[in-house]
């Protein structure tokens, strides 16, 4: 009896270390400011926690609100604000750590809006990772 006691605990440590303590990438406040349809462009911020040891990087965005979503980051150049859109390493997200996109740095640029940013409305918006894979999110419209 005892020997049947120590397996089961030694089978229930090992189903909790294969599942975890969550998800290896989560992502929090995910988010955009309300825009007319007239502004071609959106964005969506958010807050990006990598849950693993080692460094994860966010390589590519996509949203049925957009006909397509880049990843970029704001900068000042010379007194100017400017945006480009981040290297083909995209977002790093580092071990153990977390990242957030925030008005005037990183964030996922939302091109050509295909419906109007209004506040209350939630869009989906689809993430990748170079090594966690895809991970879904409803980003809502509101005042930042």
């Amino acid at each position: 009896m005892k020997v049947t006691w120590v397996w089961s605990i030694a089978a229930l440590a090992l189903v909790a270390a294969a599942c975890g303590g969550g998800a290896d990438i989560e992502v929090a406040d995910a988010w955009g400011r309300p825009s007319p349809s007239v502004a071609a462009n959106g964005a969506f911020y958010m807050v990006i926690t990598n849950n693993t040891d080692s460094a994860d990087h966010l390589v590519a965005a996509s949203s049925p609100a957009c006909a397509v979503a880049e990843l970029h980051e704001s900068m000042m150049n010379d007194g100017v604000m400017g945006m480009a859109p981040v290297g083909p390493a995209g977002i790093e997200i580092p071990a153990n750590s977390q990242t957030t996109l925030k008005v005037g740095g990183l964030h996922v640029m939302c091109i050509d809006k295909q419906a109007e940013f209004v506040a209350g409305d939630t869009f989906s918006v689809t993430l990748e990772f170079e090594n966690a894979g895809t991970v879904d999110v409803e980003a809502e419209i509101k005042e930042g």
